[in-house]
């Protein structure tokens, strides 16, 4: 069950593991547009949609929200994913390209959960020195904040919002889930997360034989269990306890018991409800 949007404070919070990096130039948008998995050309000044960077094999490095600020300066929010780490990697890539990345350590993600002010949507809203995201969606409203200032710290609303996150559809991938899976089989569709319609990027060959071909056979759903279970973790159907049906991708205690997880799962068996994760074949990792 997804979270009483009613519930806790609206109070701004601190955000932690979001870090920004900045892509300012004059190519800064046809840098984005050949290395990125999403259609950044078309996106207009004061948008921001979620995109993402792959492996030439398809696989997901980062997933990011990227705001166009102006014709020439985008900004990456990375949840989970250190800025100054993936600018080094992204600036291999860079040539002779004019453009400057950078990460923006002076710059802080806050959450509250309540509508926006002003944003809308895909539209953000500049609000004196801060940027204001419409981050909500079924489970209720949320609102992201970029700021100079930090709020404080909450632990309990911090990790509603990875909850909230969770149930949206957005996986938060932890170090070991990196370059693991295909933006489909993250379900990454929903968030409309990525393209098969644009130009050439890194992996886009796998991600539109993926599309066209049917050669799809995993696809993450959003399930609950009784029991807790751990990022990484295999899931088994009773019938066979040797080869697993799915893998979690992200997990999470209930609010109202139980745990609620994202498992990568061969589509044959996203209508099982007897799914469960077995003990003795668990790999034992802490959940977030």
């Amino acid at each position: 069950m997804p979270d009483n949007p009613q519930a806790g404070s609206a109070q701004e919070f601190r955000l932690p593991g979001h870090d920004l990096l900045s892509i300012a130039g004059r190519d800064a948008t046809a840098f984005a547009q050949a290395q990125f998995m999403n259609e950044v050309a078309a996106l207009p000044v004061g948008h921001w949609q979620w995109n993402g960077w792959l492996t030439p094999k398809g696989r997901v490095i980062a997933l990011f929200a990227l705001l166009k600020r102006d014709a020439e300066t985008l900004w990456l929010l990375l949840p989970d994913t250190d800025a100054t780490d993936l600018a080094a990697k992204l600036q291999r890539y860079v040539f002779r390209s004019k453009l400057v990345l950078a990460a923006r350590d002076d710059l802080h993600a806050n959450g509250r959960f309540a509508a926006p002010a002003q944003a809308s949507g895909a539209t953000f809203a500049v609000d004196g020195d801060a940027l204001e995201l419409d981050f909500g969606g079924d489970g209720g409203p949320r609102t992201m904040r970029i700021s100079p200032s930090a709020a404080n710290a909450d632990a309990a609303s911090a990790a509603r919002w990875r909850r909230f996150d969770l149930q949206h559809g957005l996986p938060r991938l932890r170090d070991d889930q990196i370059e693991a899976w295909t933006p489909q089989q993250l379900s990454l569709e929903r968030l409309r997360a990525f393209s098969v319609k644009k130009g050439c990027y890194p992996g886009q060959e796998i991600v539109a034989r993926s599309q066209f071909r049917g050669t799809l056979k995993r696809r993450t759903y959003l399930v609950h269990a009784s029991q807790a279970l751990a990022v990484g973790q295999e899931v088994f159907s009773p019938e066979d306890l040797e080869q697993s049906t799915g893998t979690v991708v992200q997990a999470a205690a209930a609010p109202a018991g139980g745990w609620d997880a994202l498992v990568s799962m061969q589509i044959a068996s996203s209508e099982r409800s007897d799914l469960f994760a077995h003990p003795a074949l668990a790999e034992g990792q802490s959940a977030d």
